[in-house]
């Protein structure tokens, strides 16, 4: 077989995928990241999605030829990093805008998170997927903000606590919905960092106390 034969199946694979508009293709991923929040990695299937956009399951089957493909390139295109442009010129004011922000989408993400969560851990496809899409834009913010903090001189580039910070605010955002049944809102979050966070960071101020009522 000659080379130019050996690529003919690419080609045409490739022509294939170009008659669905990125329009088109946005609705697929939106769907799919849907059905996953609302039903779970397990109970989605390309047959569903189909319905769900009108579309026929060869169209899906054409473009992503696994279930774990289709999801894979739907957080991909989907991704939103929430933290990058952060910069108050603070790092305690850095932390409060993230937890406002984080805690506008906590729902959403959280939801998400949970319903891959088994999955990912027997799929490297997904795995990868979700921690370039939702997980690594993060970690690099918040690297950058706690550069920016160390080059300014508000902590020591040293500071034990730093590598666990990340965990920390990430990992509240889930763990809040598990124990407490409802998700990490920007107000749980705020609080999180105020009382937690700066604490540990050396940056927190002295609590403001209100005097009991006297009636």
């Amino acid at each position: 077989m000659t080379s130019q034969a050996a690529e003919e199946p690419e080609t045409v694979a490739a022509s294939r995928r170009s008659k669905i508009t990125p329009e088109r293709e946005q609705e697929f991923f939106d769907a799919v990241l849907d059905q996953v929040r609302s039903c779970g990695y397990d109970a989605l299937t390309m047959e569903g999605v189909a319905a769900t956009t009108r579309c026929s399951k060869s169209t899906l089957y054409r473009q992503w030829k696994t279930k774990p493909q289709f999801v894979a390139a739907a957080l991909r295109a989907n991704h939103c990093p929430k933290f990058i442009g952060i910069d108050t010129g603070s790092l305690a004011g850095d932390l409060r805008a993230v937890a406002r922000t984080a805690g506008e989408r906590s729902d959403e993400d959280t939801r998400l998170l949970q319903a891959l969560g088994p999955s990912m851990t027997q799929d490297d496809e997904l795995k990868r997927a979700l921690r370039e899409a939702l997980v690594k834009p993060e970690l690099d913010a918040l690297g950058a903000m706690i550069g920016r903090a160390v080059e300014r001189g508000e902590i020591a580039a040293d500071l034990p606590v730093l590598e666990f910070l990340p965990a920390q605010l990430l990992g509240v955002l889930r763990v809040r919905p598990l124990l407490e049944g409802r998700p990490a809102d920007a107000d749980y979050l705020l609080r999180f960092v105020e009382v937690a966070l700066l604490p540990a960071l050396g940056l927190s101020e002295a609590p403001c106390t209100q005097a009991p009522s006297t009636g």
